[in-house]
């Protein structure tokens, strides 16, 4: 019987980190996403105001320094003009 109560604790704890983890992969730091992406920009002013406001929206920032726009299509979609 104690084995049984051990055995579901466990599983509860198991299911409650995952929710956790599951929640936070949802979210991510646009500050340091966008730093990334715009470190080789000429202008990284503009380039991290652009690109905080698509992640912002999006929730995500295409990998790399450019392009990549295939992996984030909503930052691809985005114009600046409407």
């Amino acid at each position: 019987m104690a084995v049984l109560k051990v055995v579901i604790a466990a599983l509860f704890v198991s299911l409650f980190v995952l929710h956790l983890v599951h929640a936070t992969d949802m979210v991510i730091y646009c500050g340091g996403a966008c730093a990334a992406r715009c470190i080789l920009s000429s202008r990284p002013r503009l380039c991290k105001r652009a690109c905080g406001t698509c992640c912002a929206r999006c929730n995500c920032v295409p990998a790399g320094t450019s392009g990549n726009l295939d992996t984030c299509a909503c930052y691809a979609n985005m114009t600046t003009h409407n």
